[in-house]
């Protein structure tokens, strides 16, 4: 059987990453990477034994070779690179947030229906097979009527003043950080695990450190604090390093989160706990193999992740044994096998079901991101509202 050839763009962090979890698969090649120069691109390519090289992308939507391009720019370029890569007739799978706003969002998802491409948004902690397990126990009724949700995501990336990311400037990373950065992921997992949408938030937001000193030198994203004497320049900072949302889902179900990426600690710590008439149950990304299941009248239990202990519904999620942890590389690669599967059998992304977060999904986390920003500027509830009028 051919492979399905792909073309990433993007050398920084996530697109290595994308191209690792592809070759896992067996049945896609990754043939193109493009970078923000030939430079950069040939040097990663080699690094990563990819054949073509390209510094503008442009040139590689152009490969006809190529089926499927994987957007793994920086925010402010997803809008414009996913329009050219739908009109280009190629299926895309592009980073969160899908665009820089929910008009923009609203345009991809009405342009990728048209030209009939499969679409997928990289919400990868939905494809932890344990949140698999949990979203069939809860669609089964075991946890009873979920009565309430709430949880956080929690950073500690850009706890000191010398922290400094693309991500803190709004005309790069979008006018909201914290919440569209992590928040977008926790929301979407919750909505997926509960198979509710959430449809009124109430928002606080907080820029804990206004004024943050950029360094002349430059330094990776979750990279270590470089010692050595620094010169640095003072950059006010205008977008959110902590929120508190309250939110409100569609069929009355309440719930809050907090996001932060200042919390000295915490790593990459997005955790959930869902409160049913029955019982509860609680997951923390950092410890991916347990589910804690809370009990009222008999002591509470800790699942591991185990498909003999799995419902049948979840066990294609999981792939090894019991006691053999499967971790966030584990979780972006079921959505890449579950994404590549859907255009290997054929499917049709306008009839058929798809299991991975499509641009309907990446579209509504636009919308709430929206909702909670305005929120946030008029201190009251605000309704999250899908239904923008496209530009073409």
């Amino acid at each position: 059987m051919e492979k399905i050839k792909v073309g990433v763009i993007g050398t920084g962090f996530i697109g290595p990453t994308h191209i690792e979890a592809v070759r896992r698969l067996g049945f896609v090649e990754v043939v193109a990477l493009a970078g923000s120069s030939l430079e950069s691109a040939e040097e990663k390519a080699s690094e990563l034994g990819i054949p073509k090289a390209y510094g503008d992308y442009r040139e590689m939507l152009q490969d006809n070779d190529i089926q499927v391009i994987h957007n793994c720019t920086p925010n402010h370029l997803h809008f414009e690179i996913n329009k050219e890569i739908i009109r280009a007739g190629k299926h895309v799978l592009s980073e969160k947030p899908l665009a820089m706003s929910s008009e923009e969002s609203a345009e991809l998802l009405a342009l990728a229906k048209e030209h009939k491409v499969v679409h997928g948004v990289n919400f990868n902690y939905r494809q932890f097979p344990i949140v698999k397990q949990l979203e069939t126990m809860i669609q089964n009724g075991e946890l009873g009527k979920v009565n309430l949700v709430h949880g956080s995501y929690l950073q500690d990336w850009l706890l000191f003043e010398t922290d400094f990311n693309w991500r803190l400037a709004p005309e790069v990373g979008g006018k909201s950080r914290a919440v569209a950065d992590i928040g977008s992921h926790w929301c979407d997992t919750v909505q997926y695990v509960t198979g509710k949408k959430i449809v009124e938030v109430f928002a606080d937001l907080a820029t804990v450190i206004p004024v943050r000193k950029k360094s002349t030198s430059n330094a990776a994203t979750f990279g270590a604090q470089n010692n050595q004497e620094e010169t640095y320049e003072y950059i006010p900072i205008n977008t959110e390093d902590y929120a508190s949302v309250l939110i409100r889902f569609e069929d009355g179900t309440k719930g809050v989160f907090t996001v932060s990426q200042v919390s000295a600690g915490r790593k990459n710590r997005l955790s959930f706990e869902i409160n049913g008439s029955h019982h509860s149950a609680y997951w923390n990304q950092e410890e991916p193999e347990k589910l804690w299941i809370g009990h009222r009248d008999q002591p509470n239990k800790v699942l591991l992740a185990d498909p003999a202990l799995f419902a049948e519904e979840a066990r294609e999620a999981i792939h090894h044994p019991g006691g053999h942890n499967e971790g966030w590389p584990d979780a972006l690669k079921n959505g890449m096998l579950n994404f590549y599967t859907f255009i290997r059998e054929n499917k049709d992304p306008l009839s058929d079901q798809p299991n991975f977060a499509t641009f309907k999904d990446g579209h509504l986390s636009m919308c709430i991101t929206d909702a909670i920003l305005e929120s946030h500027q008029q201190q009251k509830w605000v309704k999250v509202n899908t239904k923008q009028e496209v530009h073409s």
